[in-house]
């Protein structure tokens, strides 16, 4: 019990210790976490805004410069030497050096480093070696500027901030996930850089975009400047080798060859897509081979591998840098004005140094002279003392310093005393003036660049774009993309059924009736026998409502869709018909397509995909006296109107039965088509130019300039060569005329033909590798002028005029031509075409329809808009 007592006496008095109180562990979690989330943002995984690197980055960059000698240094050798200043372990250092090597810039490497296009990992430290590029050579290091402080360890002296006079920052990109931030600063062009720079330094408003080495398609439309909300797309570039072969010649950033084919075999397992095998052809170029089964549309596929696949994703910047110790979140456009203002500063900084060095050799050359050509060194011949010597000395000199641009120091004196007899007795004073005369040149020029240092930083980053910029022009293209709707383009990779009777549809009633192929991502339309509709998401087994008399897929926002009705209208009640559209609806939601009464029934109804409008025949009961018991209703006289429309009478009495009599023809007008050059696709919406209005069974003509024509059909996920030289509304009857050079017998050659063959590929000039396709016209009577090439020697062969049709008839497509002419063409120049008149075909101009109701898409949990306004009933009693 004493010890006890003496325990507790002692804890007391600790604890009345002021220097031993305890700390809670809350307080020691706050602090500390304090701490380490500030260490790594700002030590870590966050680049400093003045020179771009991360401090591992930088520590690499320093011990690289320590190492140089011009010749390669183990990569392993780097790493140990990086550690001295590194408070990590080595991978992370090899990791980070192997990331700069990648890029291209910094590093000039030799060995295996990884290959960023399939995703392979560089071979180990140790048998890769690396030394500085000339460029960072150039750019990064300038030690008599450079702030230095201690190493982690106090051993050695490492930069604080390496003095980039370049926006390395926005050259090499950066990304890092610190501890409650992040940052995401895309890579940019080298060129594009240095002319935003010099536009900046000149007072211009300037852009800048991302440029990625994995080089693809990219949509900058969102990037906000790199800021937060921001976003960009980026796809590979596929093209159309055959017409069951696709290529991927350019991969998205963040992604590679191997992951890409991954996330196509996926798609193709999932059913999304449908391929036969993937060939992976990539060496120092990407090229993926994906070959199609017979009968799929590589237009659709390649939409369907942007919807479904890797080939397209959105990268979200994240514009975060450390300055003054602290995060900061600024857009692109103001980290190039920082770094381009950085720059500047250093390179005034530069001059200053240059400056006070050739001043100071100036003025010690000068004393120089006047020590030697003045023989004042024999002044000190006597002198006993130092102190004699230095006041001799400065004797001397006194009467022949006034020029000088400071005093004469005994520093300066001492300098004079330590001057060789060999020096002295072979002095030149001529050479001795013409370094004076060449040191004021060079202070004039110094002191110049200072005064317009502006212009002086213009031209530096000039100079830096010519000794460098060769090889970096950029890679991505830019280009706006043209929304996918992934159900327009998802493989039907399921089959729809439907039980009818008990009001059943999805894709598990195997042993019901097949309606279509479907995907697991579309919608379906039902309508029921007592007039109601519903759209719903496909499943495996969904009850809509009993007596099923149609379902199909939903495609939403379509208005050429087009449903005819005949309802009865409740119990005894008149009947009525009505033609509609349904372009967007919610979702689950049981639409009433009568006026709702109970009892109502449908008695015909038919969807038509393209707005036809049959003829039907009207049967009535014999009831009482009615006279007209039969007759004949045609659609077309209806207008077409909105689901919720209630419809013209057809009948006040009871109607027996409904037949077909005759099928009917579109009632819509033919569709305008644009073509939008800056997405290089078809629309509906008035975009681009207008290439005319299409019936169902009209062609688009595309002729590229390797020499190939087709006839397509207008389909808005179709798919252009980027080669692409016409593209118009093709007329059969029109001829197609070319001037060509032939390769197998080296002259010009000049055809007219017309397209045999429609939606086949064909190719119209010669195949030999060096045939070249000059001039192709779709005019009726084309005129082309042509302009010789001069031959050496010889006079000029003046011009020629050709009138094409005169010149030669029109042939097959196979046809090799009419020989124009053995001489080198100059240029082929189009004139004016021969007046022709085509002779139009009169037809039948389609009924004017009108839909009165504009829906609007909702989720499965909006609600619907008021329809009540399109209950416009025509009460106009047909019988």
């Amino acid at each position: 019990m004493e010890e006890n007592e003496e325990v507790n006496e002692n804890l007391d008095n600790n604890t009345n210790n002021p220097q031993d109180e305890l700390t809670k562990v809350t307080g020691m979690y706050k602090d500390w976490f304090l701490d380490y989330a500030s260490y790594v943002i700002l030590e870590r995984a966050v680049p400093a805004i003045e020179d771009g690197f991360k401090p591992v980055q930088r520590r690499i960059m320093h011990s690289l410069k320590e190492l140089d000698d011009g010749r390669y240094n183990k990569v392993a050798n780097v790493v140990g030497h990086t550690m001295q200043y590194h408070p990590h372990g080595d991978a992370s250092i090899a990791d980070a050096m192997v990331q700069i090597g990648q890029k291209d810039l910094l590093i000039d490497t030799q060995g295996n480093w990884g290959n960023i296009l399939t995703g392979d990992r560089a071979a180990a430290s140790r048998y890769i070696e690396a030394r500085l590029s000339k460029f960072a050579l150039d750019v990064v290091f300038s030690p008599k500027i450079t702030e230095w402080q201690q190493s982690y360890d106090g051993r050695k002296k490492e930069p604080v901030n390496l003095p980039v006079k370049f926006p390395l920052l926005l050259a090499q990109g950066a990304e890092g996930i610190a501890v409650g931030l992040s940052t995401k600063i895309l890579p940019h062009n080298f060129i594009e850089l240095i002319d935003s720079s010099i536009k900046h330094l000149k007072g211009q408003k300037f852009k800048l975009f991302p440029d990625f080495p994995t080089s693809g398609i990219i949509d900058v439309t969102g990037y906000n400047d790199g800021l937060r909300g921001g976003k960009i797309r980026v796809r590979a570039k596929i093209s159309q080798s055959d017409k069951n072969t696709l290529v991927i010649s350019e991969i998205p950033y963040g992604t590679n060859t191997s992951s890409l084919i991954d996330s196509i075999l996926k798609a193709n397992d999932k059913g999304k897509i449908k391929i036969k095998k993937i060939e992976d052809n990539t060496a120092a170029d990407v090229e993926i081979l994906v070959h199609l089964p017979a009968g799929i549309s590589p237009d659709k596929t390649i939409d369907a591998l942007y919807a479904f696949t890797a080939c397209e994703s959105s990268i979200s910047p994240l514009g975060c840098i450390i300055e003054d110790n602290k995060p900061l979140f600024i857009g692109v456009t103001e980290m190039l004005q920082r770094s381009t203002d950085y720059t500047v500063e250093l390179l005034k900084e530069e001059l200053e140094i240059q400056l006070g060095e050739l001043e100071e050799q100036w003025h010690f050359s000068s004393l120089e002279r006047i020590f030697i050509e003045n023989r004042i060194y024999r002044d000190i011949e006597e002198e006993e003392t130092w102190e004699g010597v230095i006041t001799a000395i400065d004797k001397g000199l006194k009467p022949h310093t006034k020029h000088l641009k400071r005093a004469v120091t005994e520093e300066d004196i001492t300098r004079l005393t330590e001057i060789r007899i060999k020096r002295i007795s072979k002095f030149d004073l001529d050479k001795a003036q013409q370094l004076l005369d060449s040191l004021e040149e060079r202070i004039a020029e110094v002191k110049h660049n200072l005064e317009h240092l502006v212009e002086f930083a213009i031209n530096y980053f000039k100079n830096l774009k010519d000794k460098y910029g060769k090889g970096r022009e950029r890679k991505s293209e830019i280009r706006v993309f043209d929304d996918i709707e992934a159900t327009k383009v998802v493989i039907r990779n399921t089959k729809l059924y439907v039980n009818r009777e008990e009001g059943f549809v999805g894709t598990s009633l195997k042993k019901d009736e097949y309606v279509t192929d479907c995907s697991d991502i579309d919608d379906i339309i039902v309508f029921t026998k007592d007039g109601h509709m519903m759209v719903s998401k496909v499943d495996s087994k969904i009850f809509v409502g009993k007596n099923i008399i149609h379902v199909a897929v939903f495609k939403k926002k379509d208005k050429r869709t087009t449903y005819n009705m005949i309802y009865k209208d409740g119990k005894g009640g008149a009947s009525y018909i009505k033609r509609f559209n349904v372009t967007s609806v919610t979702r689950d939601k049981l639409y009433p397509l009568t006026t709702g009464k109970p009892n109502s029934d449908v008695l015909y109804f038919s969807a038509n995909p393209n707005g036809e409008a049959e003829i039907v025949t009207i049967h009535l009961r014999q009831v009482g006296s009615i006279k007209k018991l039969k007759w004949d209703m045609d659609f077309s006289d209806i207008l077409i109107k909105g689901r919720s429309s209630k419809g013209n009478i057809v009948s006040k009495y009871a109607v027996k039965r409904i037949d077909l009599k005759e099928k009917g023809v579109s009632t819509l007008k033919p569709r305008k088509i644009w073509f939008d050059d800056v997405v290089s696709r078809l629309n509906l919406d008035g975009r681009g130019e207008l290439l005319g209005e299409f019936k169902g069974e009209d062609l688009i003509l595309v002729i590229t300039q390797k020499g190939i024509v087709k006839t397509v059909k207008p389909e808005i996920t179709t798919h252009f060569d980027e080669d692409m030289i016409v593209l118009e509304k093709w007329n059969p009857k029109k001829p197609i005329s070319a001037i060509y050079f032939d390769g197998f017998k080296e002259r010009y050659y000049i055809k007219r033909f017309l397209i045999e063959n429609e939606n086949k590929e064909e190719l119209f000039i010669s195949e030999h590798p060096k045939s070249v396709l000059e001039l192709v016209s779709t005019d009726w009577r084309p005129v082309v002028e042509l302009e010789f090439a001069k031959p050496r020697g010889k006079e000029q062969k003046p011009n020629q005029k050709v009138d094409i049709e005169d010149f030669i008839a029109i042939k097959g497509i196979k046809a090799l031509g009419n020989q124009l002419t053995a001489d080198k063409i100059k240029n082929t120049n189009v004139l004016e075409s021969l007046p022709y008149e085509e002779v139009e075909e009169i037809e039948e101009a389609p009924k004017e329809t009108k839909v009165t109701e504009k829906e609007e898409v909702t989720d499965s949990k909006a609600d619907d808009k008021d329809d009540s306004a399109d209950d416009d009933t025509e009460q106009t009693t047909l019988f």
